[in-house]
């Protein structure tokens, strides 16, 4: 079975990941689009609470990229945020990537300010 080359260069540039953090969910998505804005791409959030949006122009063989961010507070404990990253393009991939590298280290240092004035 064929499949499309669009439907081919989606699956080969996917990028999901899941990632937990201390940050309120309102404060994750703001530093999503900030993340997001600085490195080109449209930002937004949307008018679905817990969700931003990701967008881009022509990368590789897709005529435009998306992604989204979405945050869901209190999961598993009081003051937890789930943050589920996806995306597919070339270069937006690796971005979201970079996000979550930035995302998980920002809360290390956020986790350590708040023990260290405890």
């Amino acid at each position: 079975m064929a499949t499309n080359p669009f439907d081919e260069e989606l699956q080969r540039t996917a990028f999901q990941k899941k990632a937990v953090v201390r940050f309120k969910p309102e404060v994750t998505l703001e530093m999503a689009v900030s993340f997001f804005r600085e490195r080109g791409y449209r930002a937004s959030l949307t008018g679905r609470p817990g969700q931003m949006f990701v967008m881009g122009g022509r990368e590789g063989t897709l005529p435009r990229v998306t992604g989204e961010v979405s945050a869901r507070g209190n999961v598993g404990k009081p003051g937890t945020t789930l943050v589920t990253l996806d995306a597919a393009g070339e270069k937006l991939a690796p971005t979201m990537q970079e996000f979550l590298v930035y995302l998980r280290a920002e809360n290390k240092r956020f986790i350590a300010g708040q023990t260290s004035t405890d």
